[in-house]
């Protein structure tokens, strides 16, 4: 055996084995909730022992954050958005963030689990705030961006929760034109409000 061969393949046995966890966890998160998912069933689902699990992530809570770790991927908006666009651009994106990758439903998993976890919820406050004000800073100013991106973040929430978890006919009736059309005037309104 060459040297350093066998510190690769255990590297790579190790980044397998932890990246099964995560798809495990991913989906049981997404299916049961945080409360309900428990660290057996994330190992019986990676066919590993459940202290492989401890051993990798620590606790349920740790598991929960590597898991949900979410980056939204916002554009930049550094570069000059026209004021009447921002809207528009914010409300595509998240529009483009939940109908694309069906594999990528973190922020989903994690909105279902918001609503009835408090490490959860912490956990939303921590992304949206470390991502949505600094984001709306490049456009509104540090100051403005502060004040609205709360608001700005209940909207965007609001969608994602009454058209991909609640489903409400209403709302999922609509065209993607039909929600731009119809959320972007308020979001415009939040963001230029005084």
């Amino acid at each position: 055996m060459t040297p350093g061969t066998e510190t690769t393949s255990t590297d790579k046995r190790s980044d397998r084995t932890r990246a099964a966890i995560l798809r495990a966890a991913r989906e049981r998160f997404a299916a049961h909730g945080y409360e309900r998912t428990t660290i057996r069933a994330v190992a019986a689902d990676a066919d590993i022992d459940p202290s492989m699990v401890m051993r990798y992530f620590g606790n349920k809570a740790q598991l929960f954050d590597a898991a949900l770790a979410i980056d939204l991927r916002l554009p930049d908006l550094t570069a000059p958005v026209p004021p009447d666009e921002l809207a528009r651009v914010l409300v595509r994106h998240f529009l483009d963030r939940w109908e694309g990758d069906p594999a990528d439903d973190a922020l989903l998993v994690l909105l279902r689990s918001a609503v009835t976890n408090e490490h959860a919820a912490a956990r939303m406050h921590e992304i949206f705030a470390t991502q949505i004000a600094p984001a709306l800073a490049a456009a509104l100013g540090p100051e403005l961006a502060a004040r609205r991106a709360g608001l700005v973040s209940s909207q965007l929430l609001g969608l994602g929760l009454t058209r991909y978890l609640l489903r409400l006919p209403a709302v999922t009736a609509l065209t993607r034109d039909e929600i731009e059309d119809g959320l972007a005037p308020a979001i415009k309104a939040t963001l230029e409000s005084h």
